[in-house]
């Protein structure tokens, strides 16, 4: 196990300094700096999966102690990894910042023409559609209301005339009319 923990500890530093190559190196061999280090990380997870499994190994006096330096071996790859992702972001930032800067330095501008026009067609159509439906929903609304006064005459007569009977008809619609007027006051 000794051997390659020393192995593994000696790429980690070394990746730690092929790091700072990353801010310094040209466009073209950027790509190729990043690719390597990120190689050498994966190399470096394949190793500490191997010490994982030689640590839990290792004699119950050392186990622990191994696990730990494992762990610690683990946890700077894994900001070692996180560094490089960094970088990577920033720089695809810093590309994509400066092709949207040449895009608009490039771009060349004009004038507004005398006849502007406003696409508004299909807003039109949709207000007035709009509106349509609106005074529908109006004319639905006052059909039912209608509906309902009918309904409600016709039971105000129905009860009258139950409880007076059919014999006292010409009173029966003086009552009707009489109702009907103060239900409608309100």
């Amino acid at each position: 196990m000794e051997p390659l923990y020393q192995q593994t500890h000696k790429r980690v530093h070394e990746i730690q300094s092929h790091m700072g190559r990353l801010e310094t190196a040209d466009k073209q061999s950027l790509h190729l700096v990043e690719n390597e280090i990120q190689a050498s990380i994966d190399q470096i997870f394949s190793h500490l999966e191997r010490l994982e499994i030689l640590s839990s190994k290792e004699p119950p006096n050392k186990r622990q102690n191994a696990k730990l330096r494992v762990d610690q071996l683990k946890y700077d790859v894994q900001h070692l990894q996180t560094a490089l992702r960094n970088f990577q972001h920033q720089r695809y930032t810093r590309e994509q910042q400066e092709r949207q800067r040449e895009e608009l330095l490039s771009r060349t501008f004009t004038t507004n023409d005398s006849d502007t026009t406003i696409p508004m067609d299909e807003s039109l159509q949709f207000n007035s559609s709009l509106q349509k439906i609106h005074h529908g929903m109006d004319d639905l609304i006052g059909g039912g209301h209608s509906i309902l006064e009918g309904l409600r005459a016709q039971r105000l007569t129905l009860k009258v005339g139950a409880l007076l009977g059919d014999r006292k008809k010409p009173f029966c619609f003086g009552l009707i009319q009489q109702f009907g007027d103060s239900e409608e006051d309100p």
